[in-house]
């Protein structure tokens, strides 16, 4: 419950936040702060795996937890599970992508992990071009097996948010005990003035 109150307020203080920046679409207020957070996971993740070597994709810390490769097939996917939500436009993936099992695809090499990987959040970015605050609320039909599910879409977003911070907060973990400094951990430029 903690870690779920903990999520919650991690993202809606921001757009409390936001909403006080004169930043974005100021008719689509929470709209704009999804957009800004997705994004800003999106190339904290692209510039993590960039920066690990293809040494490292086999890389688990313990037998029960996934390898960085498979962390990299996982993140496509889920991106592709909750931004096919977010509107009318489906991304249109191979059979190699939709067929291959997931232990498979872990073991494909980095170029073609993180190509895969940044085209998912190329397919994000514009998914995320259908959204306005109006559509936050529709409700969505999500179908696992033979159960379907009525959702406000709000959740399918919120969910991929969330998601892409979990997943890079567990490579950034992956990268310290490699002796590797995640992005947002880099020092930043200095600004200029006093």
């Amino acid at each position: 419950m903690k870690i779920t109150s903990a999520a919650i307020l991690s993202l809606v203080l921001p757009l409390a936040l936001a909403a006080q920046q004169p930043q974005g679409d100021p008719a689509n207020p929470l709209t704009t702060v999804f957009r800004r957070n997705i994004t800003n996971a999106e190339r904290n993740i692209a510039q993590a795996f960039d920066s690990i070597p293809e040494s490292k994709f086999s890389y688990k810390p313990t037998p029960a937890q996934l390898t960085i490769g498979f962390i990299a097939q996982h993140v496509a996917a889920d991106n592709y599970f909750f931004c096919n939500n977010f509107g009318a436009m489906k991304a249109n993936l191979t059979a190699e992508d939709t067929a291959t099992k997931e232990d498979e695809k872990a073991k494909w090499p980095k170029a073609k992990l993180v190509s895969k990987l940044k085209d998912s959040f190329a397919f994000c970015q514009n998914a995320l071009g259908q959204l306005n605050d109006a559509a936050l609320s529709e409700n969505i039909t999500l179908t696992f097996g033979n159960q379907s599910q009525q959702r406000p879409r709000v959740s399918m977003v919120l969910g991929h948010a969330i998601d892409l911070t979990d997943h890079y907060s567990q490579l950034a973990n992956y990268m310290r005990l490699n002796g590797l400094v995640p992005p947002t951990a880099l020092p930043r430029p200095q600004r200029g003035g006093n």
